[in-house]
């Protein structure tokens, strides 16, 4: 019986130890979030190609397909923002 209360209370200590390891990895993730959205400058994105270029490295029967295949994947919610070849 002394064997199995011991074995209790250490699975109760490392339970509330990983409880309070995970506690303050999500407050300093919340912290770190905080700090660089408040502090940090976000960074411009250059304009996007014309249409007619990105059109032109696509074939448009894929962009056809890609925009299909995400439409019924999503259920019409997505949205294609950019095609590039890679």
């Amino acid at each position: 019986m002394e064997d199995i209360e011991r074995a209790v209370s250490l699975m109760g200590v490392g339970m509330i130890t990983v409880f309070l390891v995970l506690a303050l990895v999500v407050l300093t993730g919340n912290a770190l979030i905080k700090f660089v959205n408040t502090f940090v400058p976000e960074t411009l994105q250059a304009s996007p190609k014309s249409p007619s270029t990105q059109t032109s490295q696509v074939a448009s029967k894929k962009i056809a397909a890609i925009t299909s295949a995400v439409h019924q994947l999503s259920g019409g919610k997505a949205n294609i923002q950019k095609i590039e070849k890679l």
